[in-house]
């Protein structure tokens, strides 16, 4: 039976926008990768494409651990905590919807503001969202990438969560705790088994911390 695990440090897996198959799941596994991280839409329910309850069952079957990510708006977009008790309500009940129990992470994605943004209406954005993610039962956590608006005294002190994903992009670091997950970007498209992916290494905080995902 699938369960909500601990990551150990240093494994290596990948996120990515495309369906991932059994027989592309059971590849990744055989060389080497160990999780994945697949997307949840900002509309329920959820949208072609992004993870339903069939490929969470072929990726666990193959092996691979795995947890979700909302997608975010396009670049230029705004937050408020309207939006995000908006988002954060259709994260939780897509996760759901698929599968996923309660004590899995759910990300947050967190990059792409427009500029001149309130770094407090940011704030309130991240909070709700978290809150309804966490009323539903999921572990929320926030993808760092770049045009966040946030510092890292922000991320850290002010956030409702202890989960943190570092993009590949420009991102300050979180004092006090640092990262449980860290992306690497490559320019050129880094495509294995004919899927576009992002590769992630899993690490513990310094508060020893790491991310909480569903595995086999």
């Amino acid at each position: 039976m699938p369960s909500v695990q601990i990551a150990a440090p240093g494994l290596h897996g990948f996120d990515a926008d495309t369906a991932i198959s059994g027989a592309a799941a059971a590849a990744f596994n055989e060389q080497g990768f160990q999780f994945c991280i697949r997307y949840l839409s900002r509309t329920s329910p959820q949208a072609s494409g992004d993870l339903s309850s069939s490929e969470v069952q072929a990726i666990l079957a193959s092996g691979l651990s795995l947890m979700a990510i909302q997608h975010v708006s396009k670049p230029g977009w705004v937050p408020d905590a309207t939006l995000g008790q908006q988002y954060g309500a259709t994260a939780a009940a897509n996760a759901d919807s698929v599968g996923f129990p309660a004590g899995v992470n759910v990300w947050l994605d967190l990059e792409g503001i427009k500029s001149g943004v309130d770094s407090e209406d940011v704030i309130a954005y991240c909070n709700a969202w978290f809150d309804e993610v966490a009323a539903a039962g999921f572990v929320p956590g926030v993808y760092v990438g770049a045009d966040c608006i946030l510092d890292g005294d922000a991320l850290f002190w002010r956030l409702k969560t202890q989960h943190y994903w570092r993009s590949g992009s420009t991102t300050p670091d979180i004092p006090q705790r640092g990262y449980q997950l860290v992306q690497r970007i490559t320019s050129a498209p880094d495509v294995v088994n004919g899927i576009a992916i992002d590769r992630n290494i899993t690490m513990n905080d310094e508060f020893g911390d790491s991310v909480l995902w569903l595995s086999p």
